[in-house]
């Protein structure tokens, strides 16, 4: 009785152990609901028990039969899909009709379990939405009945008498209990196992939910272009991003991000000369003041912004770690010091126009005298009131200059030709080219678009760039004006063979007031400058010194009519 007992709990033991390795062989399966289900695992181990239970079946003073194959049976009934349920119940009367050699009808019906096979599968669902303790009630309920019903059949069917097997009283009622608690020590073993299982799976779910999080945020701090580091209430490093990382290699150009997680932060910082002043290298009183502290850097060159706050936990209001930003704002603070310096200057090019503006005046008296006294004069006086006036008209050529750079202010474009300004501009080209003793060659593309253009303006940049390409030259010297299409525009191209600009001086070219020329004003090229900053294109200088020098415009492509 007692190894039947045993056998009766072979599911016990095999069930957790096939379930689970049934788990490890469909592992690879993401998707859960694709896993090996219990029911094919549980229905095999029941049907094992079912088997040796029959096998060694034996009847107690060959009278009371040992019906221990009904705890698996009805454990698997409850617990299985009702066609797993059916296949076990036929399995059971096949086994019963194996192992007996004479059997009636009311054999089968009460030795079987046959006669409640209906009531446990009408339990089945609501044995399954009951607790372990119900569930426990239900099985030990239908397997007292059925140890009853087989205890029971030998004296009502055979005519059995009490009175000659009175000891078998005891044996019958020990052996209902063993079912029993088979039967209870099985739901126990089921419940555990698919319980253990459940939390695995929603702790494999949690765990794959976390580290897709953990991507996700890893790849936001990585797009991020400030460097961000967090750190745990420990103030190790947990996370930081590519910005950060790149900021450390300037000091360990061979580090990896694992070199650096896990690691203190005010150590790390302060390897990169970053020391925030109002934190304690344990971080401890800053956690207890949960306040964001921020603090601006001073490294040689180089301007931080460093930031430090608290992460808090919503529910508990507890402080579990902080996030540190480290932000270079060395191109801002110059960008900012570098707006002052142009509001400045503003007001004062402003202020200079104003003036410039009222010096015209006089200086238009002054000329007007000069050609009254120039008439009544002597002409040995002559040359005197000639240098006088160049001088006066130099002077207000400047003042034109300075106040066209100084206004800045947006012209009126028009689709224009860039080839009927130069052809219109030739003549008077040559003829300044002719005094000086000079050549010039035009070289105009072949299918050169009109552009939006101030022609005005335009004929001012080619006469300064060309007469600045005239004053460089010596006698004889070669001046070339060229346009092309580009594939980006239109590319306008002054070169001469004058001596070249030094490469040391090239990058103050289009500043204000600088001049390679003795007599130069240094308004010129900024001039140029500003008026291809109006039509939206770019000028660029390239030059070899004793070679020549080039002045490249490109004009953008005017916008498609849409």
């Amino acid at each position: 009785m007692l190894f039947l007992f045993l056998l009766a709990l072979t599911p016990a033991i095999l069930f957790p152990l096939m379930y689970e390795r049934a788990d490890l062989l469909f592992r690879q399966e993401q998707d859960l609901r694709r896993r090996m289900s219990y029911h094919v695992v549980l229905a095999v181990t029941c049907a094992i028990s079912m088997i040796f239970s029959s096998i060694f079946s034996t009847k107690l003073y060959g009278v009371i039969p040992l019906a221990y194959g009904m705890v698996p049976l009805f454990a698997a009934m409850l617990y299985e899909k009702t066609i797993y349920s059916l296949l076990l119940a036929a399995l059971q009367m096949l086994l019963y009709f194996i192992s007996e050699n004479f059997w009636t009808l009311s054999d089968v019906l009460l030795n079987t379990g046959l006669l409640i096979f209906p009531l446990v599968l009408l339990s089945k669902k609501r044995f399954l939405d009951l607790s372990r303790k119900g569930k426990s009630g239900i099985l030990s309920l239908f397997l007292l009945v059925g140890s009853m019903l087989s205890t029971a059949s030998p004296f009502f069917l055979h005519k059995e008498s009490l009175d000659d097997h009175f000891s078998l009283i005891f044996l019958a009622y020990s052996n209902t209990f063993l079912m029993i608690l088979a039967g209870l020590i099985l739901v126990h073993i089921i419940e555990e196992t698919l319980d253990k299982r459940k939390f695995q799976f929603q702790l494999e779910a949690l765990s794959r939910k976390y580290y897709r999080e953990e991507e996700k945020m890893q790849q936001m701090m990585d797009a991020t272009p400030l460097s961000v580091v967090l750190v745990d209430r420990q103030g190790s490093i947990t996370m930081l991003n590519k910005t950060f990382m790149k900021l450390y290699r300037q000091i360990q150009p061979d580090a990896v991000r694992e070199d650096v997680l896990g690691r203190p932060l005010i150590p790390v910082l302060s390897s990169l000369q970053i020391h925030i002043e109002q934190l304690e290298p344990d971080l401890s009183p800053f956690f207890q003041q949960r306040s964001i502290v921020s603090e601006l850097i001073q490294n040689q060159e180089t301007m931080l912004f460093t930031s430090i706050s608290p992460i808090i936990k919503g529910h508990s209001d507890e402080v579990i770690g902080a996030v540190v930003v480290v932000q270079d704002i060395t191109e801002l603070e110059t960008l900012r010091l570098e707006l002052n310096n142009v509001d400045r200057l503003s007001l004062v090019g402003q202020m200079a126009a104003g003036i410039t503006h009222e010096i015209r005046n006089p200086i238009a008296v002054v000329r007007g005298f000069l050609q009254l006294m120039r008439e009544k004069s002597p002409d040995s006086l002559d040359h005197y009131y000639r240098i006088v006036l160049e001088e006066l008209d130099r002077a207000n050529s400047i003042i034109n200059d300075f106040l066209s750079l100084a206004q800045n202010r947006p012209v009126r474009k028009e689709a224009t030709s860039l080839e009927d300004i130069i052809q219109e501009l030739t003549p008077l080209l040559w003829a300044d080219a002719n005094l000086r003793g000079q050549s010039i060659e035009v070289k105009l593309g072949e299918h050169i678009p009109k552009l939006e253009l101030n022609p005005k303006e335009i004929k001012q940049l080619i006469l300064n760039l060309c007469r600045n390409g005239m004053e460089a030259m010596e006698d004889k010297g070669l001046l070339t004006l060229e346009t092309r299409k580009v594939p980006t525009g239109v590319e306008l191209l002054v070169s001469d063979t004058g001596p070249g600009i030094p490469p040391n001086k090239r990058d103050n070219l289009f500043q204000p007031f600088f001049t390679t020329k003795a007599k130069g004003t240094g308004l010129g090229l900024a001039l140029c400058k500003s008026i291809v900053e109006r039509h939206n294109g770019k000028v660029s200088v390239d030059s070899e010194v004793g070679v020549g020098t080039t002045f490249s415009i490109l004009f953008p492509d005017p916008p498609q009519a849409g």
